[in-house]
């Protein structure tokens, strides 16, 4: 029996596969030796005494129910650990998430008005100074403050209001007074004159 080398890597170029993945019939051994051109392989091929063979399977079954487990949680343990805990999951990644949710909640605060540009920049320096450690504590932070500079701003207002009364009452005060040193002044006079005359 001839070797059919060359009519094997004729077929892979045509059939555009590897050579294992061509399968040349047995029985028809003679008839393939004689093929010694593309146009002859094709003929070869559309008869069916040259074949690709399948793709072997590759299943991702087994893959896939431990990525399912995994993210229950399980075969994570010590055990399977070969890094160190900042190696799995760096500090820094850590930090950079926490910076950026922290960062997009004071933004989308101060375009919707709700903080000012000082209350803004002066929360941006504090979550850069690790003062706020998650989202929740950040809002919590934010509404216990706009909650003291509105409580300021009413005690403010009544303040002011009081020292406007106050004011008021001590220049009708001093008008009520202005007022009977006047008219004692023109009783006085009355009589003075009244006397002379």
């Amino acid at each position: 029996m001839s070797s059919l080398k060359l009519q094997k890597r004729l077929s892979a170029s045509v059939m555009k596969c590897g050579r294992k993945k061509v399968w040349l019939d047995p029985n028809e051994a003679s008839e393939i030796s004689n093929a010694n051109s593309r146009q002859n392989i094709k003929k070869l091929i559309k008869d069916g005494l040259i074949i690709k063979k399948p793709q072997t399977v590759h299943s991702r079954a087994r893959c896939r129910k431990n990525r399912e487990a995994r993210r229950m949680g399980r075969h994570t343990g010590a055990g399977k650990r070969k890094g160190t805990a900042n190696a799995r999951m760096p500090e820094k990644v850590i930090w950079m998430r926490r910076m950026r949710v922290l960062r997009r909640l004071l933004k989308k605060y101060r375009e919707d008005k709700k903080i000012d540009k000082h209350m803004y920049h002066a929360l941006y320096l504090q979550s850069k100074g690790n003062i706020f450690k998650n989202k929740r504590v950040l809002m919590e932070h934010i509404h216990k403050k706009k909650a003291e500079s509105a409580r300021l701003k009413t005690l403010q207002e009544q303040a002011e209001a009081r020292r406007n009364r106050s004011k008021a009452a001590h220049e009708r005060r001093l008008a009520r007074t202005a007022q009977k040193h006047a008219e004692m002044f023109a009783h006085i006079e009355d009589n003075v004159a009244e006397e002379e005359s």
